[in-house]
């Protein structure tokens, strides 16, 4: 789970913000004595990788891969900086999705006053009609995104192809 920190530090150790809690899963997203009612125009929280897949096998779907993930958060904005285009989402913007506004990670202004998820579709649609595609929530996908090349060492040989994506010329430019 997320800890916000009790001030500024070294974003080089995410441990000190991601803490391992028993009992917390997709019930009970705060912990074991929490629970979801009141939350159910939120996104579900709290679900591994492993849970995602068999739910979307179970209904005859499957994961995007990170490529088609990517190309329908864009909902059609070809060669955009950003899902939601070209600009920052700053302060004199609308907010185009919930993400951390302030000083990650132990200041959060929240966005619309939402600190912690918001309800799906309080933001508007992307172009191709997806809510809250960007922000809110980490998305899961079929497969491991490193930009070719990045990673070294053992961790090289371990990277998972894209298994619907062969090449994306000019991309990796």
């Amino acid at each position: 789970m997320f800890r916000p920190t009790t001030g500024p530090v070294a974003l080089d150790d995410p441990r000190q913000w991601w803490d391992y809690v028993p009992g917390a899963d997709w019930r009970h997203p705060s912990g074991p004595d929490s629970r979801v009612e009141g939350l159910g125009d939120h996104p579900v929280t709290r679900v591994a990788w492993e849970d995602a897949d068999a739910f979307a096998r179970w209904a005859g779907k499957e994961l995007p891969s990170e490529a088609e993930w990517e190309f329908a958060a864009r909902g059609g904005l070809e060669g955009a900086t950003f899902a939601w285009g070209d600009h920052e989402c700053t302060e004199d913007l609308e907010l185009l999705a919930n993400h951390w506004q302030g000083e990650f990670p132990w200041r959060n202004d929240g966005a619309r006053g939402w600190s912690g998820t918001s309800p799906v579709g309080v933001f508007p649609a992307n172009g191709y009609g997806l809510l809250d595609v960007t922000g809110n929530v980490w998305e899961w996908t079929a497969d491991f995104y490193a930009r070719p090349g990045s990673l070294q060492g053992e961790l090289a040989c371990c990277v998972a192809v894209n298994p619907r994506v062969d090449n994306c010329p000019g991309q990796w430019s």
